[in-house]
């Protein structure tokens, strides 16, 4: 099944979009061909832009702390798992602790003169080739292995927020407990009894061919289900569509 996920707020989006940028660098920086390590490079670019002007790690370190005093106010209640609770608040911790060690978010990149004036060419289509930037070339053509030792170096820095950000967003997902539901004739509508939440997470049959329109406030949550065919827009179908859905909330 397919899984498509609707943040209710700013902040959610933002995370998602931050854990969307961290899974494509790491992906592309694991491989080995220079031509991937670009890829790894672009979206380290992108993840410095998207947390030069927002405070990105202490909204995160606000997150791990509410989520720790909520688990330590689960301690004394019958029938949780001690042993998996001690180990979550642990993790909590270490990633706090790491977050309040690093400095502001990606500094010692944006102070790095080289990935300063690679960054500013890597925005211009066709801009890192050997005619603009031969400097960038000649690293490309270094040994596979010195280039991934070079990105694993400059991604280190990004690490504390990456795994910060992957704390939160598991136990936000966590959250909330799968249900079967239908979309009569691809419309689906659920009203929420003014309860909050910060994520409706969908999954979709594979072999269905469509997907999720989704928009949610505080009172309702609404989906149309659509199909992409060809060169045409996506177009609401008609049929019953039998999917799962979770709401969550910390």
């Amino acid at each position: 099944m397919t899984l498509f996920e609707y943040p209710f707020n700013e902040r959610v989006r933002a995370l998602l979009r931050l854990e969307s940028l961290f899974d494509r660098m790491l992906f592309f920086a694991g491989l080995s061909d220079a031509r991937q390590h670009q890829v790894a490079l672009s979206a380290l670019f992108d993840l410095l832009d998207a947390t030069e002007r927002t405070d990105i790690k202490g909204s995160v370190l606000q997150d791990l702390e509410r989520q720790r005093m909520v688990l330590v106010g689960l301690k004394d209640h019958p029938g949780v798992d001690t042993k998996t609770l001690t180990s979550m608040l642990a993790e909590i911790e270490k990633a706090a602790a790491n977050l309040n060690a690093s400095g502001r978010t990606g500094q010692s990149l944006r102070e790095n003169e080289w990935l300063t004036s690679l960054r500013g060419r890597l925005v211009v289509p066709g801009g890192g080739t050997q005619v603009d930037m031969p400097s960038f070339h000649a690293w490309q053509s270094l040994p596979d292995a010195k280039r991934q030792a070079d990105l694993q170096r400059w991604i280190s820095s990004l690490m504390p927020v990456h795994i910060g950000i992957a704390i939160v967003l598991r136990l936000l997902r966590e959250s909330g407990e799968a249900v079967k539901a239908v979309a009569p004739q691809g419309a689906y509508q659920q009203m929420l009894a003014g309860k909050t939440y910060q994520l409706l997470r969908v999954w979709v049959d594979d072999t269905a061919g469509v997907f999720p329109e989704i928009s949610a406030n505080k009172y309702m949550v609404w989906i149309r289900y659509s199909a992409q065919q060809g060169d045409q827009r996506p177009q609401a179908v008609a049929q019953d569509v039998a999917f799962k859905m979770t709401l969550c909330a910390l």
